[in-house]
C-alpha cells in the first residue's frame, strides 16, 4: 500500500514534533511519524523501537497510531504507558533500543500534544526532524512489514536506580512534591517510600487536563500551591515537575523559587568535588553569576545555545558531568547517563540539602545579588528574526562591543549583559536584560536593547513583549 502524508508546517519543531490536537496534530501524524521514524531506525539495520507516553487526555489515541506506524517498518515495538519521559530515555537505555519516542505535550497546555524523539542513544532534532517531513511527504519509506508490540514494566528498575545515587544518608527532610497532575504521579508515590524524611505529594494523581494548575514548574505563578504548603509544614524545600518530569522546578525552605541557574549553581558545586576542573555547561539565557560561580568552584563554564536537544549534544562532545538550562532542564552524566531528568536531579538536589549545614535559602542568599527583565518577546517573521540577529551582531561588532555570538547576541556592558536571540520554536525575538548595578543600570541596559531593535525596524512594545502576547 502506498504511503504519503504532509504535515501542518508549524508542528516539525526545532526539539520535538508538536501541535494542538484535532488542528495541527492528529492520529494520522502519528502514524507518519511512526513510518517515517521507523524507516530511518530499519534502514540503519535497528529493530526494537521503545514509545512512552504521558497522561494527556489525546496520548492513547496518538500513541496507537504511532505503534502502528512503527510496525508496519517490521518493528519491535517495546510500550511502556504512561510515565515521565526520563524512564523512556531510561528504558532506551537498559535495554538498548535503537530509538526512542515519547508521546507528550510537554509543559504545554493540555489540548497540545508530541513527539520527543531519540536515535542510536542520541537525540533526534533539527534537521532531522525536517527530515521525517520530508520523508512522509515524498513516500520515501521501507516497504510495508508486519511487525510486534509488547508491553514492558520499567518502573521499578528506574526508580531503583535513581534511588542508587541518593547519597544524603540518613537525615530526614521534610519535602513537599508538586507532580501538578503529570505523568510522574505513580513514579514519585514509589520513588518517595524509598527514600527517608518525611514525604508530601501534590496533586499525585495523573491528569492531562491538569486541572490545579499548568504544568510548567519555571513560572512562580504556577508554584503557589508548593510555596504555600513548604511555608504551612516548614519543609526544608519543595520540587515540581513539569508534564513529562523532565523540567524540574524548586522553592527552597524560605518559599522563594530557585531560577534554573540558581539550582544550577548549587548541582555544580556538588559535582566539582569529585571532578575538579570539570567543564558545566548552561545556556546563553543563564545569568553571568552561574558562569562566575562555577569558575570559582574550579570548573570551566561554557555557554552553550538554548535547547535540551543541543545541550546534550555539546555534553556528549566535552565529556561534561553535568548541565543546566534556565528552563529547567537538567543533565547529569556524573553517575546518569547524560539526559535530562527531573526525578533524579530531583534526589540529587536532595541529597546535597541533607548534606548542608544550614539551610538552602542561606546558599541562595549568598549569592551576588541581580536584576533582572522578565523574558521579553518581539514577533518577527520566521526569516526576518535571524536577519535581525544578525544586523545586530553586524553593528555591535563594527562598534567595538563586547559580544557572544554562540546563540544570539549577548553583550556585556559594565552594567550587566543583555541578550538577544531568534527563538527555535516560535516566530518572535527572544530578549533578556541582567544587571549588576541595580534599576538604573537595567534601565541602561534595556534602553541599549531597544535602540538595536529600532534600528532593526522592530517596533517597540516592552511593556506587551514582558506580558508575553
Amino acid at each position: 500500500m502506498s504511503f504519503s502524508h504532509h504535515f501542518d508546517p508549524t508542528s516539525l519543531r526545532e526539539y520535538d514534533i508538536r501541535g494542538i490536537v484535532g488542528r495541527t496534530l492528529g492520529e494520522k501524524d502519528a502514524f507518519a511519524i511512526g513510518r517515517a521514524f521507523g524507516s530511518i531506525v530499519a534502514r540503519k539495520g535497528g529493530k526494537v523501537v521503545a514509545v512512552g507516553r504521558d497522561g494527556r487526555v489525546s496520548g492513547p489515541a496518538l500513541e496507537q497510531a504511532l505503534v502502528d506506524g512503527l510496525k508496519a517498518c517490521g518493528l519491535r515495538v517495546l510500550r511502556m504507558g504512561v510515565g515521565p519521559t526520563p524512564m523512556l530515555y531510561f528504558l532506551n537505555v537498559a535495554r538498548t533500543c535503537d530509538g526512542a519516542i515519547q508521546v507528550t505535550g510537554s509543559h504545554n497546555p493540555p489540548d497540545y500534544n508530541g513527539f520527543k524523539m531519540v536515535l542510536a542513544g542520541k537525540p533526534f532534532f533539527g534537521a532531522q526532524i525536517q527530515e521525517i517531513g520530508r520523508m512522509a511527504a515524498a513516500g520515501d519509506v521501507v516497504a510495508e512489514s508486519t511487525g510486534s508490540d509488547e508491553p514492558i514494566d520499567i518502573e521499578a528498575e528506574y526508580i531503583a536506580r535513581v534511588v542508587k545515587d541518593w547519597d544524603g544518608g540518613d537525615r530526614a527532610l521534610k519535602v513537599v512534591w508538586d507532580n501538578g497532575n503529570g505523568a510522574a504521579g505513580d513514579v514519585i508515590t514509589r520513588l518517595v517510600a524509598k527514600l527517608p524524611g518525611q514525604h508530601e505529594i501534590l496533586f499525585p494523581e495523573i491528569d492531562g487536563r491538569f486541572p490545579n494548575h499548568h504544568p510548567d514548574p519555571t513560572v512562580v505563578k504556577n508554584l503557589q500551591a508548593l510555596i504555600k504548603r513548604v511555608a504551612e509544614t516548614g519543609a526544608d524545600l519543595g520540587i515540581a515537575f513539569d508534564g513529562d518530569a523532565d523540567r524540574i522546578g524548586v522553592v527552597d525552605d524560605a518559599g522563594n523559587m530557585l531560577f534554573g541557574d540558581q539550582l544550577l549553581i548549587v548541582l555544580a558545586r556538588d559535582v566539582l568535588k569529585t571532578h575538579p576542573g570539570a567543564t558545566i555547561i548552561s545556556d546563553v539565557k543563564a545569568s553571568q553569576v552561574l558562569f562566575d560561580a562555577i569558575a570559582a568552584a574550579g570548573g570551566k563554564p561554557l555557554m552553550w545555545k538554548t535547547g535540551h536537544s543541543l545541550i546534550k549534544a555539546k555534553m556528549a562532545e566535552t565529556g561534561c558531568p553535568l548541565a543546566g538550562e534556565m528552563s529547567g532542564h537538567v543533565f547529569f552524566a556524573d553517575k546518569w547517563y547524560g539526559f535530562d531528568d527531573a526525578l533524579y536531579a530531583g534526589v540529587r538536589l536532595l541529597g546535597i540539602v541533607a548534606r548542608m549545614e544550614g539551610k538552602l535559602s542561606s546558599v541562595v542568599a549568598a549569592l551576588p545579588p541581580v536584576v533582572n527583565t522578565p523574558e521579553l518577546r518581539f514577533e518577527c517573521d520566521d526569516v526576518r528574526k535571524f536577519d535581525v540577529v544578525r544586523e545586530v551582531a553586524a553593528r555591535l561588532k563594527a562598534a567595538d562591543a563586547n559580544v557572544s555570538d554562540v546563540d544570539g547576541v549577548r553583550v556585556s556592558t559594565a552594567d550587566g549583559w543583555w541578550l538577544l536571540r531568534a527563538s527555535n520554536t516560535q516566530a518572535v525575538l527572544v530578549a533578556r536584560a541582567e544587571a549588576t548595578t541595580g534599576e538604573g543600570g537595567l534601565a541602561r541596559l534595556k534602553d541599549a536593547l531597544g535602540q538595536q531593535l529600532t534600528a532593526s525596524g522592530i517596533a517597540l512594545d516592552f511593556e506587551r513583549a514582558a506580558s508575553g502576547h
